[in-house]
This record gives structure tokens, sequence and C-alpha cells, in this order.
């Protein structure tokens, strides 16, 4: 295959085959009461565990993934991270303790999904100067879709193969799908720039005040770099502490609505609200995987750095109301609106990273700064079950292997978490106005 001959767009086509079978990590929540079925010892912390290693080793393994892709290229980087992600899910199958089921599917599977992520970003970035900031958000649009695309597919398998035999085939799907969308990830030869487009010409001494290629090193020595990864660190804080708690913050809001006219929530009203939850979800998925198209086309047309400070800044006033959105229409609003803008984080950090230090060594770059979603995935999530203030425990009905039973909700509310994720995005506004291009 000719590079000159190449059709840029096939890239895109790798990228999104390789994102969406990434993005269905986000549908572990489907398994947990199948595993906790499969395992009864296994207590609530037990069965979230592999959720939370598998965000880490995603983030952590991001940082050395992109410095290998750098050098050898990202399709054989791309290839391994699919090669790691299905075999991390398949062992996991056989799996007959937590460690193992862990060391499998979290800690393999987590440094497979990092290895892939990385390059259908840096790839797409190198193909695509004339529409950078759209491109990465197509790119991972589809990391976010991927919990739409394989939660109906997971849900099936279980109900006919059981949740082990799940692992399995979800990870021979998985491997087959990112080591075929990776044999598309082509750099362009050296000097590439799209027919008909030519850059832009700088402004006046702006050569004097940004470009340039920076290898990481050099980016971890600029204050640029860490004003950035904090500001990336507050939109993925708040954005998390909303996507992974949408049906717990939608149940405590509800549940204490419904006691005002009941004693304890029926059978029927409690499961009404679950599936309201569900569908909030849903929503908020749909809103995230468009939020990283939107954003990027709009940063394309006015700048990546006012696009940022319209995301903050209504990130940040979203959070502070939260607390008080408390009807099922003005909920989706609030908690699809903080998911639409930390979609467009998750597209225009890649872009701001090439803007800034270039983009030679942007896998590498963008490895340490994707640490900061890393950092958010751990803080946001844990702040605001742990900052909860408890209002009243709540007796509800429910089935329970298909005997109905009263158990106990702990309903609260979460607006000291709420204020202080809200606080740490519209400080972000400032220090993104602020920071200006580094100095090569």
């Amino acid at each position: 295959m000719a590079e000159k001959t190449f059709n840029r767009w096939l890239v895109v086509l790798g990228a999104l085959l390789i994102q969406v079978s990434l993005g269905a990590v986000y549908i572990y929540s489907v398994f947990k009461p199948s595993l906790g079925v499969r395992f009864p010892s296994w207590s609530a912390t037990d069965l979230a565990l592999p959720s939370q290693i598998i965000l880490a080793f995603f983030a952590l393994s991001i940082v050395f993934a992109g410095r290998i892709q750098d050098k050898v290229g990202p399709k054989k980087v791309a290839t391994a991270g699919g090669i790691l992600l299905g075999a991390g899910l398949i062992l996991s199958s056989f799996a007959q303790d937590l460690l193992t089921f862990t060391l499998c599917f979290s800690v393999i599977g987590g440094i497979g999904i990092g290895a892939a992520y990385v390059c259908p970003i840096a790839t797409c970035v190198k193909w695509f100067p004339d529409m950078r900031g759209m491109i990465t958000g197509l790119a991972v649009a589809g990391f976010g879709a991927g919990a739409l695309v394989f939660t109906p597919v997971a849900k099936t398998l279980i109900a006919s193969q059981g949740i082990m035999a799940t692992f399995m085939w979800l990870g021979a799907i998985f491997l087959v799908a990112v080591v075929l969308g990776a044999q598309l990830m082509v750099v362009p030869p050296a000097g590439y720039k799209p027919e008909g487009w030519n850059p832009p010409a700088p402004a006046a001494g702006a050569a004097k005040t940004a470009g340039g290629e920076f290898t990481w090193q050099e980016m971890l020595k600029t204050t640029q770099f860490w004003f950035l990864w904090l500001t990336y660190f507050a939109g993925c804080t708040a954005g998390l502490m909303i996507i992974m708690n949408v049906m717990n913050l939608w149940q405590t809001v509800s549940i204490l609505e419904a006691a005002k006219a009941a004693p304890t929530i029926p059978q029927a009203a409690f499961k009404s609200i679950t599936d309201l939850g569900a569908t909030a979800i849903m929503i908020v998925a749909i809103l995230n995987a468009l939020g990283r198209i939107i954003w990027g086309k709009v940063s394309d047309a006015i700048g990546r750095k006012m696009t940022l400070v319209i995301m903050f800044g209504v990130s940040g006033v979203v959070m502070l109301f939260l607390n008080s959105f408390t009807s099922f229409a003005l909920f989706i609003i609030g908690v699809s609106t903080v998911g639409f803008c930390f979609g467009g984080f998750l597209a225009l950090y890649p872009a701001v990273t090439t803007d800034y230090f270039g983009t030679k060594n942007v896998g590498a770059n963008y490895g340490w700064m994707f640490t900061a979603y890393g950092a958010g995935g751990l803080f946001g999530p844990w702040l605001a079950p742990k900052l909860m203030s408890v209002l009243q425990k709540v007796p509800y009905e429910t089935m329970d292997k298909g005997v109905l039973v009263t158990k106990q909700f702990a309903a609260g509310n979460f607006l000291t978490a709420f204020i202080i994720a809200g606080v740490m995005c519209l400080v972000s506004v400032g220090i993104v106005w602020a920071t200006k291009p580094p100095v090569k």
C-alpha cells in the first residue's frame, strides 16, 4: 500500500474500529450482577475492584505505549494492544478467584487498551492538520460509543452463554476488531500536507513564542504542560464523577422525592426509578460521544482556547447547580451537559497537546497528558460517594431471586463534591485563558 496513494480517511475508519472495541470496557457494570452470582463470596468492594484497576492501567500504559509507537510505528503497537486486550479477556474467562480475574481482565486488558488507544489519535492528527480538532474528536468518539454498541451484545451473550463464556467471546471479538483496525494505522510521509491546504501564516513574532517539536522530557519542563494537565484533571474529575455515578445520583434524588409521598417505596415505583436511571446512562453516553465530534469541530472554527473556556465555564456552572436539579428532565439536562463537555475534553486535549508541543512526539507527549484522565478517573468517582451526606435511609421493595423483599437505600446529597468539581472547572477557565504556547 503506497503512502502517496493512501486514503487518509481509511485511518479514521481504522481508528473507529479500534476505539469502539476499546470503549466497550465501560460496560463493566453489565458484568457485575452476573459476576456476583458466579462468585457469591466477592463483596461489593471486590466486584468494583477490577473496574478501578483497569482504568488505572489503561491510563498508565498510554505513557509507555505513546513513546514506543513514536519509535516503531502505530501499526505494531496497536496490533500488540489488540492481542493483549483479547488475551486478557479470554484468560479472565478461566479465572476462579478475584486475583486471577483482576490480573487478566484489568492488568493485561488495561495495558492492551492503553497501547491501542493512543495509536489512532497520534496517527490521525498527522494526517489531518487541516481539521485537527474535529478529527481527534471523531477518532475518540468511538470510545464513547463502545458502551452503546456492546451493551446489548454483552447482555445477549450473558443470557445465552453465561458470564465467563461472555468474556471469552468478547475477547475474541475485540482481538480481531482491534488487530484489523491496527493495519490501517499508516503514518504519512515526511512533510505531508493535504492537497490544496497550506499551514496558516503565523502572526508577526509568533515563531519566537510558539512552535517547534518538544520531546516528552522537554515538555515536562514547561509550565504550560502542568497548567494544561491541571485543567484536564479538573475536566475529567467533573466528567467521570458524573458518568461513573449516574444511576446512584438519580436514585438518590428520586427516592428522596418519592419518600415524601410514601414511607416505603413500592416495588413498581423503585423499578421505574431504576429504569429511568438506565435511560439516563444511555443518554449521557450518547451526548458524551457526540461531544467529542461537535466540540472538536467547534474548536477548528473558533480556536482550541476559546472552546475550552466555554466548555469549562459551562461545566463549572452546571456542577454548582446540579444538586438542585431534582426533576428527571432537569437531571438529564444537567448530567448530559457535563457528559457532553467531558467528551469535548477528550477530543480537544490531544489536539491541544499537538498545537503546543508538535506532532513528531505526540504519542509520548499525549501519553503524559493523559495521566490527568487517570488521576481524574480515580479522584472524581471516589469524591462523590466519599463526601455524600446521608439525609435519610429509605425502605424500598425489590425482587431478590424471585422473592419480594424490603431493603434500605441510603439517600443523601452530593453538594460538596459538586461544588469542588464546579470550582475546579471555573478556575480552569482562567488557567486556560492565561496559558500561551511554550517557547522552544
